[in-house]
């Protein structure tokens, strides 16, 4: 249970800053934040793929997962600068 928590947090990581570093522009947000919507985008990049029927019937590495996790990571992380970036300028 614990090495699954641990691998998700780690994959998540991967995610996050992959998704990050093929965002065009500078993203203002945390590591923290980056980990966590990785993991969200890692979970729904599994998720999706297995809602369309993907299987990884050779066994190895799930690339196809991970490829829409990162998608997935780059919109979350896009959606948290644009409402992030609004809040801030609202207080100032």
């Amino acid at each position: 249970m614990i090495g699954t928590i641990i691998g998700a947090i780690v994959v998540g990581a991967i995610i996050g800053a992959l998704a990050r570093l093929v965002m065009p522009g500078k993203q203002s947000i945390g590591v923290l934040m980056t980990v966590l919507l990785g993991v969200v985008g890692g979970l729904l990049g599994s998720w999706l793929t297995h809602q369309f029927g993907y299987a990884n019937s050779n066994g190895g590495f799930e690339i196809l997962p991970f490829v829409v996790g990162i998608v997935a990571a780059v919109v979350l992380i896009g959606i948290y600068v644009g409402v992030a970036g609004r809040s801030n300028r609202v207080h100032h």
